[in-house]
């Protein structure tokens, strides 16, 4: 193993593929040392805005002896053929959301991952937010009681401002559209707030923009406890600011709300601010130490998991 760990990128498709990139680079235990992409010209482009050399042999690449580990930011449905092998490699993995296509891929890739001694780890970056930390501690002290509805709401511009590039509207490349990519996010925060085990309810997707995919997004679920969940996304929002609202049988939550954001508890006697504390390691900083330590992010891995059946549910009810 390498000291730093010697890291390659594995295509640009993803519009977070130069973030982790440059994750890789600034990360004090590791070194950006290559880019791979399908598509040369995009992945020249990318080790070029980079400064690192571009390969377009992955069986190459892969057979380095001194490449540690891959970053994967290609199409969702080429996750199962490079991650796989990658694997049969021998090299760790950091990649974007989601694992793979169905919950039945990524168990496979991860039960191959465990007979290889590889790392894997899922971009899920949000449950490592101050936030998100602070929204852990309320429900642990159980200062809003019984749980009984949630709503989080995340949502952008991109269709609308057209920044997002065409291959996201792809249905077969994307795996749908907004609810797949972005609603990620609120999907997995909701599983945070009622549990794993939820079942869709509703799924209503519609396309604005005529692109073939859903832009705008809202899927309902609910808990085995009976609490009502609400998803909400979308790529044609100019100023939806991201927010949380959860509710109990004494108490409230919410943050992302008003002019000033923040978080704010209400038990019956007005809002209380409530202190967000530091963010935690990112899941890329959680892989770097998995890597070193020889331990699985487990946490990590379950919720990945969890966040493709729900994905693959709620675009079964919406179809």
């Amino acid at each position: 193993m390498s000291a730093p760990l010697r890291i390659a990128a594995l295509s640009a498709w993803h519009v977070h593929a130069e973030e982790y990139a440059r994750e890789a680079q600034n990360h004090p235990d590791t070194e950006l040392v290559a880019v791979w992409d399908e598509d040369a010209e995009r992945g020249r482009a990318l080790a070029e805005s980079l400064d690192v050399p571009f390969t377009e042999d992955l069986d190459q690449l892969l057979a380095r002896e001194d490449l540690d580990g891959v970053t994967i930011t290609t199409a969702t449905t080429a996750h199962r053929d490079v991650i796989g092998r990658v694997i049969a490699a021998g090299k760790h993995v950091f990649t974007e959301k989601l694992l793979a296509p169905t919950v039945a891929e990524g168990e496979e890739l991860l039960a191959t991952a465990r007979e290889q001694d590889v790392r894997v780890t899922v971009s899920l970056p949000r449950l490592a937010h101050g936030y998100t930390l602070a929204l852990q501690r309320v429900l642990t002290e159980e200062t809003l009681g019984r749980i009984t509805y949630s709503r989080v709401r995340l949502a952008h511009n991109g269709s609308v401002a057209d920044w997002l590039p065409a291959r996201f509207y792809d249905p077969a490349e994307a795996i749908g559209g907004a609810f797949s990519d972005l609603a990620a996010h609120p999907a997995y925060l909701t599983q945070l707030i009622l549990g794993t085990d939820l079942r869709v309810r509703s799924a209503t997707y519609t396309d604005m923009t005529g692109r073939g995919v859903e832009d705008n997004a809202v899927v309902t679920v609910t808990s085995t406890d009976g609490a009502i969940g609400v998803i909400e996304t979308g790529f044609v929002t100019p100023t939806s600011p991201f927010s949380i609202e959860i509710q109990g049988t004494t108490g409230s939550l919410q943050y992302g709300f008003g002019t000033g954001g923040g978080m704010s508890v209400d038990v019956g006697n007005g809002p209380v601010a409530v202190e967000l504390p530091a963010d935690a390691a990112n899941p890329f900083a959680q892989w770097v130490a998995s890597i070193r330590s020889g331990e699985d992010t487990t946490e990590n891995l379950e919720r990945a998991q969890a966040l493709t059946a729900l994905v693959v549910a709620a675009n079964a009810a919406a179809a």
